[in-house]
């Protein structure tokens, strides 16, 4: 098997148009609180594409009540040209966050049965060439955000004793990949604090999971660019000739990955996590997810950075 194939090629996974994963496959359909007849009721971010969208959309079908945040409104005014209940949630916008959280107490009386955090970006780059402002902006999103919303959520879950809060990581959650320093520091940083978080809330009703794709159908590479163009003086580097071919991929889709999966692959996950009576706190998906974690486990630091540097 290639090295290359067994990691996202990009941390990013690309644009292309692939089957939809069956839902047949998928646990049962969601059902209404018992004795209540009211929906179970979702908030779920980063709903203008890729993995947020197909979750959103799932979730709607299976009879939840999703609140599909985004953090722009025309995409907010699109998800409710389609029914869904949208409304803005930027993470690096704390007034934004709580008045979102506002929000939902409104439309539901208080009641949250799950968080859903998924949005994130990339900023794809050598880490001597990353400056502190990039390091600060990303996690401001891809941590910083999640946490602020996490603890906002939490006190609604413990008042009706329990819920459950999803953190969409990454197989960059488990091993480095060269490039992506920015994009795996907050990966490992939110597997970790969703790690303390489990073991603390194991005496509450609020289960903690992580979801952990590999290479998924989305527009993260698109989205990147900016953030690539904005902070890496690429040119002034050391590695300029380096940057070469990684622009190449950055700018230029290859087409889909050997092992890329669409984005209902996550969903399927995200519907057992959210509807098992014992979830796992863990879920991976893709086949370099599975190759990447049992590697973490078996090889020592030095095999596994080889492996890694082959890729």
């Amino acid at each position: 098997m290639a090295l290359k194939a067994m990691l996202p090629r990009d941390c990013l996974a690309s644009s292309s148009n692939l089957p939809l994963f069956d839902r047949a496959a998928a646990p049962r359909k969601g059902k209404t609180l018992k004795g209540t007849g009211m929906k179970r009721t979702i908030l779920i971010t980063g709903c203008s594409s890729g993995i947020g969208l197909d979750a959103a959309r799932g979730l709607h079908q299976r009879g939840w009540r999703v609140f599909a945040t985004c953090r722009q409104e025309p995409d907010c005014e699109r998800l409710r040209a389609e029914g869904l209940e949208s409304f803005v949630l930027d993470y690096a916008d704390e007034a934004s966050i709580e008045a979102a959280v506002a929000e939902v107490v409104a439309r539901t009386g208080g009641r949250l049965d799950a968080l859903y955090n998924n949005g994130a970006f990339a900023c794809p780059g050598a880490v001597e060439d990353l400056p502190r402002g990039a390091l600060r902006a990303i996690f401001e999103t891809n941590l910083f955000g999640y946490h602020d919303l996490t603890r906002r959520v939490i006190p609604l879950m413990r008042a009706q004793g329990g819920g459950r809060i999803i953190n969409c990581s990454s197989v960059l959650g488990l091993v480095a990949l060269k490039w992506r320093g920015a994009y795996v520091a907050t990966k490992f940083a939110m597997e970790g604090l969703t790690d303390v978080l489990r073991i603390e809330m194991a005496d509450t009703g609020i289960k903690v999971i992580l979801i952990e794709p590999g290479p998924i159908t989305s527009s993260i590479r698109e989205k990147a660019i900016p953030h690539f163009e904005r902070w890496i003086d690429w040119e002034q580097s050391a590695r300029s000739d380096e940057y070469r071919g990684l622009r190449s991929r950055l700018y230029e889709s290859s087409g889909p990955d050997k092992w890329e999966l669409p984005a209902s692959a996550v969903t399927a996950k995200l519907i057992d996590a959210l509807e098992s009576p014992r979830p796992k706190p863990r879920y991976y998906v893709t086949t370099p997810t599975y190759l990447m974690g049992a590697a973490r486990r078996l090889l020592p630091t030095w095999l596994l950075d080889w492996v890694i540097s082959k890729a």
